[in-house]
């Protein structure tokens, strides 16, 4: 055998017992008369000892040639460590080695294996193989079965039956790109993967399963950032004879049980908010609740002087930053730069200096006078040393960029403490979103949502009042879920479809397969679809989902590491009878 042990788990109590480990080289100490080497694996770290005394010459000396991530095995006896270290569980104890056997050498590697590496992201994706033997990044993919594990016996013990759906499928409109797989043996065919597993469990529910449930990889073909990937992991979940309570108090359960099992944590309250609400309180659907700084809006206390700017504006709406009135004006000038970048796209910002004596000093002093500003200050909460910062234009807009500074504001202020959680359901999003380019409405969660009931007949005179019966899962201002209760007859999503612009031929060409099963008796159903890798990610502190996937993409949607996407040969072109025309 390899080992009779592993890296982390010898003590004290294992003094004077003959062992055999296997492992990486960490690293070594060569004093010349005694070799201390550093043994890893997966489990932890035990210090191995070779030295003149007690080892033979030839053992000394091949010892002292091991490199950085030999792969080795020894055998010895356990024996007390004369020097401790109290920072691992092995410090008590160390290997003096009587056998010494290379399993395979190793290249120097290109960055270091520790915790604090000198290796660089796009260099660190390059070698991820070599990435996964450092700790923070081995910790996160156990900290993701663990959690993972947590859902499947939560799920499971619940009644819900796992299933797998077919990652080949149709493409469907679902709000992003799909990615396409031509068929050879269907020519000019193509499949689609699947950018969820939507209309699988709505049959499901068909089928009568019930309670249905899946850990699954999507895909989209779509921008990426911080915390998206061209692929994904859902915890996809659908439920039948149910109502929008019914699903908010399981996954409420869910959601509680994984933050005392995982993080120790007990959560009592799960506050609901109107969609609208969060928008005008917040300016995004998905609000980091564990600080204030709620939104107040100014138009009937600032577009009643001779201030253009406001009085041309949609909406005037500001935040109070605590504390904030102790920011230099070049402090000041550097936040007002930050809401004026590209990515933010704000065209300036107005402040309000909240003093200790009760007065006000804006930067609009010669428009406001005192009372004015008073009046900013109760609308937005603000109080004596306080900094109220102040955005204005087309209502969409300016909430979005004022989302965007109170967050990062709150981040500077350390407002966001990873360890503090906050989850919140927003309900009643719109049923249709309108497309600005276009003129067109279309589905803001997908065409199978239905309308809160009551309103399907606001479709054909007020689309943009719609709500749907949809509900997202917020935790510390990020979306970790969301779902809806489904159409579950073929009438109501057959009008459904016909106001999303689908004509009978094409709604019956991409759904009727649907259609067709909703003619069989489909009891009402609804669902939630967590994004696991999301989860995982704000459970383990962090909001960047990439250390908490084994092999993930870069910005670009490549794997660096295996090269991909990669062309493919002309043969392989010839079979599945396909020839490119590439665009430049």
């Amino acid at each position: 055998m390899y080992r009779s042990h592993n890296c982390g788990e010898l003590t004290a109590k294992h003094i004077n017992t003959e062992v055999t480990l296997s492992g990486w080289v960490q690293k070594s100490r060569d004093k010349g008369f005694i070799v201390w080497v550093d043994l890893r694996d997966r489990y932890g770290i035990t210090q191995l000892v070779f030295d003149e005394e007690r080892t033979s010459k030839d053992l000394l000396k091949k010892a002292q040639e091991l490199g950085r991530e030999f792969v080795i095995q020894v055998k010895g006896k356990v024996i007390e460590r004369a020097s401790k270290n109290p920072n691992i569980p092995t410090g008590e104890i160390e290997i003096l080695v009587s056998e010494l056997n290379i399993l395979n050498e190793a290249l120097l590697p290109p960055f270091t294996i520790e915790d604090k590496t000198d290796g660089g992201e796009d260099i660190r994706m390059k070698y991820r193989y070599l990435d996964i033997r450092r700790n923070p990044v081995k910790n996160s993919l156990i900290f993701r079965a663990k959690v993972t594990q947590e859902v499947r016996n939560y799920l499971s013990n619940d009644g819900f039956i796992e299933v797998e759906t077919p990652y080949l499928i149709k493409s469907t409109p679902e709000g992003a790109r799909d990615f396409v797989v031509p068929s050879r043996m269907n020519e000019g065919e193509f499949y689609a993967l699947p950018q969820s597993p939507q209309t699988f469990k709505q049959l499901l529910m068909v089928g009568g399963m019930d309670k249905y449930f899946q850990i699954v990889k999507c895909f989209r073909d779509e921008d990426l950032r911080a915390d998206r990937q061209p692929e994904f992991t859902q915890i996809d979940c659908e439920m039948a004879f149910v109502e929008q309570e019914d699903i908010l108090n399981v996954f409420e359960g869910l959601t509680r049980h994984l933050l005392k099992e995982v993080n120790g944590v007990e959560i009592d309250k799960f506050p609901r908010m109107l969609y609208d609400d969060a928008m005008r309180l917040y300016g995004n659907d998905k609000p980091d609740i564990r600080f204030g700084m709620e939104f107040g809006e100014l138009n009937e206390v600032a577009q009643h002087k001779d201030f253009g700017v406001f009085n041309n504006a949609e909406l005037v709406v500001g935040i109070a930053v605590p504390g904030g009135n102790s920011y230099t004006r070049k402090e000041i000038d550097k936040l007002i730069d930050w809401v004026k970048r590209p990515q933010v796209g704000a065209l300036g910002m107005v402040y309000s200096r909240c003093n200790e004596d009760g007065t006000f000093k804006s930067s609009v002093d010669k428009f406001y006078d005192q009372d004015d500003l008073a009046k900013w200050a109760e609308v937005t909460g603000a109080k004596a040393g306080d900094l109220v910062c102040i955005l204005s234009g087309e209502t969409n807009k300016v909430r979005a960029q004022l989302s965007a500074l109170r967050m990062e504001l709150a981040e500077r202020l350390g407002l966001r403490d990873p360890k503090v959680f906050a989850p919140l359901w927003v309900i009643d999003f719109p049923l249709l979103e309108l497309d600005e380019e276009t003129g067109h409405y279309h589905a803001m969660h997908h065409p199978f949502t239905s309308p809160k009931p009551g309103q399907i007949e606001l479709l054909d005179t007020k689309p943009g009042e719609v709500k749907a019966n949809a509900y997202d899962l917020v935790l510390n201002g990020n979306e970790i879920g969301g779902g809806s209760i489904r159409i579950h007859d073929k009438a109501t999503q057959a009008i459904m479809l016909r106001h999303l612009g689908f004509s009978e031929e094409e709604a019956r060409a991409q759904f009727g397969f649907l259609m067709d099963a909703f003619e069989y008796g489909a009891p009402p159903h609804g669902g939630l679809a967590f994004g696991l890798d999301r989860l995982v990610a704000i459970l383990g502190g962090q909001e960047t989902i990439r250390d908490f996937i084994a092999f993930p993409k870069n910005n670009s949607g490549r794997d660096v590491m295996i090269d991909a996407p990669a062309p493919i040969d002309e043969e392989q072109l010839k079979e599945l009878n396909l020839k490119l025309d590439l665009q430049s």
